[in-house]
């Protein structure tokens, strides 16, 4: 039904800024919440930020103030990253929440649409 194809990654020194984006395709609706995950570890997958139906931001407390997400009206997500620390290294992941809960906050379950990531790597 989606795809998600992310851009925007890459090498960045610390207390640098980068921007992700998610270009969204297939049979999409208006209001389909998406997200931003990134994955630490081979076994760890953490939620960064959410966007719900009513395009309400979510964030987790460790990137809160630093990460801005958004979305525009053609189904493109957003992740603004700034005063970015060594530990934000990951590879970042794209999902949206097709046809499910309009508002899944952070939780990876409730995603069922993911893309293939790109990496962030801070230094």
């Amino acid at each position: 039904h989606v795809q998600l194809v992310e851009s925007g990654g890459g090498s960045v020194e610390a207390g640098g800024s980068v921007r992700l984006s998610c270009v969204a395709s297939g049979t999409l609706y208006a209001g389909i919440p998406m997200a931003w995950f990134r994955r630490v570890t081979e076994k760890k997958r953490e939620g960064v930020a959410a966007i719900d139906s009513d395009s309400y931001p979510t964030y987790s407390d460790s990137v809160k103030g630093r990460f801005t997400i958004s979305k525009d009206n053609k189904h493109t997500l957003f992740l603004e990253m700034n005063s970015l620390k060594i530990e934000d290294t990951a590879m970042y992941f794209c999902a949206a929440a097709y046809g499910g809960s309009r508002y899944p906050g952070l939780n990876d379950n409730s995603y069922n649409y993911w893309g293939q990531g790109t990496q962030v790597t801070v230094s």
